[in-house]
């Protein structure tokens, strides 16, 4: 019974000296892992629990090195508080906390990158027991803005192993930045599809990573318009940054495997005289491709053919053709051009034709053409007849003149060609009725007489006057129909000239009349005449004033071309001689006339009187004489008493 007791004290003991050791541990929990950006604080907490109390504590921070050796940064007991000296953290780290909160936070200020390493916080009772925690510090950097470049030639679908498409770069990112090619959105994967990724990593002198990449595939002729562009990923505290580049297209040349042929210009259908362009283009775009147009075994090179001034020689076939100069495979393509036409119209009969008068003339106007033709004719620019065929029915003077016939071709815009003919009507002349026939023309005046006359042959003009004399004309034009003769006449006294026109066919003529005119004032005095009678006498004396417009008759004609030459003088001294001689011969006879008559009064032979009326009477003191005058152009009649005096009609 005894040895059962003894047996369950030591036990008893042995249980009490385990559960004090417990009591007496220290525990300490740590983050495994504490984040930050470079150059800001990082802060690593230690959290611990004891049951000893504060005072007998001691605390301890440890890091550890690259090589793998604890390296002590900070010391802590009831009485002290040391930051070793000569380590990286020496200017930068701070401790918070004496452990009465059971929490002890390190500090590092301006994290660097070589700050990325294991922290241990060491606890230490009084009774040997010890507790310890360890968190890694990770330090990160953002990388810049990444760059991607393309390469500047154009890349072959017919290169045989992967081309290089673009290269990417990023630069200063910590830990290493890692890039993924893209095409349209889509990832791609290495060693698939012909790509290939050939990265490079660069260690700045700052410890942060730069990261190259350049990919290389097999292109084909879809890549053409594909965009590349690449991804960065890289690590932040507590997840994950991502950055992309620009997008870029890259040059693919691939060869043809069909060619277009087609007409740049003219649009439409094409005629005689047009410049024509011709383009042939194919679907590749391989520099080294030759291309050639060809048309009647003729070649061009070139993707343009320009023919200038077209005839239709080079209607045909025109052929394109595409050379691969790498594989001198070769691609076709051709086209079919038609060069329309139109010869020049052809008049019937001739371009010159004589018909009779009143007889009928039918032409033609005929125009080879490819196309469908519209004729019209014409006449002094208005329209005559339309289609081929010119009918002029009971030809007349009016009908001749030039017609002019215009093939055009409806479908195309400026294609025509046009013919004359010029339509002669043989006859006798006909004289055009000039405006004035009869005219009146003042002396010494030139006059010019103008005479138009038609037909064919063309006649011929000659002036003559009423006694047979030939007047030269001053000039004679041409007409589309006859002829036009001018002459220049000298009026000297009354003319009458005859224009004379004949042809083969017979003759016409037509008289002009010009009346010669003097326009005339004089002043005349006659001598004073005696007057007795039984109780008186008188003397009285005659004034007369007298316009007179005379018309000059003579047989007499000059024409200005006939009259010798000369000076304007003389010419003019003559014309004054014989107005005076005239005025002269006028006043003698009005006087010999008032001599008579006065005469014949005093007889009593006028007006019933006798001569032994009484002459004593007053009204006899003044007897008045009529005399009628008459000039030979005026039907005006002038009054005159025996004194000379005009006399009102009322005393007639």
């Amino acid at each position: 019974m005894a040895s059962r007791d003894t047996t369950s004290l030591l036990v008893g003991l042995l249980v009490l000296f385990y559960t004090w050791g417990v009591w007496a541990n220290v525990e300490v929990s740590m983050e495994d892992r504490v984040e930050v950006f470079r150059g800001e604080t990082a802060s690593i907490t230690c959290m611990f629990t004891s049951t000893e109390g504060i005072g007998g504590m001691i605390i301890q921070w440890f890091y550890v090195t690259r090589t793998g050796e604890k390296q002590k940064i900070y010391y802590q007991d009831s009485t002290m508080q040391v930051v070793d000296r000569g380590t990286q953290f020496t200017d930068r780290i701070s401790v918070n906390g004496t452990g009465a909160s059971e929490a002890i936070v390190l500090t590092i200020r301006d994290v660097r990158l070589e700050d990325e390493l294991e922290f241990i916080c060491l606890i230490k009772g009084l009774t040997d027991g010890t507790g310890e925690g360890r968190t890694k510090l990770k330090v990160f950097e953002k990388p810049d803005y990444p760059t991607i470049e393309g390469v500047q030639t154009g890349i072959s679908v017919s290169e045989p192993g992967p081309s290089k498409i673009a290269t990417c770069e990023v630069k200063n990112g910590y830990p290493k930045p890692n890039i993924t090619w893209y095409r349209n959105n889509a990832p791609l994967r290495v060693a698939q599809d012909g790509v290939l990724v050939m990265p490079s990593t660069t260690t700045e002198s700052t410890g942060l990573y730069s990261v190259k990449s350049e990919l290389s595939m097999m292109v084909m002729k879809e890549d053409k318009d594909d965009q590349f562009y690449c991804e960065i990923t890289y690590f932040v505290p507590g997840g994950v940054g991502m950055l992309e580049s620009e997008r870029i297209n890259i040059t693919v040349y691939y060869p043809s495997t069909a060619v277009s042929v087609w007409v740049e210009s003219p649009k439409g259908k094409i005629k005689e005289g047009d410049s024509v362009e011709i383009q042939c283009r194919g679907n590749g775009n391989k520099p080294s491709s030759l291309v050639t147009i060809s048309h009647d075994g003729k070649d061009h090179e070139g993707k343009t053919l320009l023919l200038a001034n077209v005839t239709r020689r080079d209607s045909g076939d025109y052929i394109c053709t595409s050379t691969d100069t790498d594989t001198f495979e070769d691609v076709t393509g051709q086209i079919s051009v038609f060069v329309n036409y139109l010869d020049p119209a052809v008049v019937r009969p001739g371009d010159m034709t004589v018909v009779p008068q009143g007889n009928e003339l039918k032409a033609t106007c005929n125009a080879l053409s490819s196309l469908q033709t519209q004729t019209v004719w014409f006449k002094d620019g208005a329209e005559v007849s339309m289609g081929n065929i010119l009918t002029l029915k009971d030809a007349m003077f009016d009908t001749a003149g030039t017609y002019m016939c215009v093939v055009t071709v409806p479908e195309i815009e400026g294609m025509e060609t046009s013919g004359t003919l010029h339509v002669y009507v043989e006859g006798p002349p006909e004289i055009m009725q000039p405006e004035h026939t009869m005219m009146e023309e003042s002396f010494e005046n030139t006059v010019d007489l103008s005479c138009t006359a038609r037909g064919f042959p063309a006649p011929s003009i000659v002036w003559t006057t009423s006694d047979g004399k030939i007047l030269k004309s001053a000039s004679q034009t041409d007409t589309d129909d006859g002829v036009q003769s001018v002459v220049s006449i000298k009026v000297t006294s009354d003319i009458t000239a005859f224009c004379n026109a004949s042809n083969e066919f017979g003759t016409a003529a037509v008289t002009f009349s010009i009346t010669a005119t003097i326009n005339t004032t004089t002043t005349a005095t006659t001598a004073s005449t005696p007057t007795s009678s039984a109780s008186s006498s008188t003397t009285s004396s005659t004034t007369t004033t007298t316009t007179t417009t005379t018309t000059i008759s003579s047989a007499t004609v000059k024409a200005e071309t006939a009259i010798p030459k000369q000076s304007p003088k003389k010419v003019k001294q003559e014309g004054r001689g014989v107005i005076i001689a005239v005025i002269i011969i006028c006043i003698l006879l009005l006087a010999i006339l008032g001599s008579v008559l006065y005469f014949l009064y005093k007889k009593g032979k006028l007006c019933g009187r006798s001569g032994k009326q009484d002459l004593t009477k007053e009204k006899s003191s003044k007897d008045n004489i009529v005399v009628e005058m008459k000039s030979d152009n005026t039907e005006e009649a002038v009054l005159l008493g025996v004194n000379g005096e005009k006399l009102p009609p009322s005393d007639q």
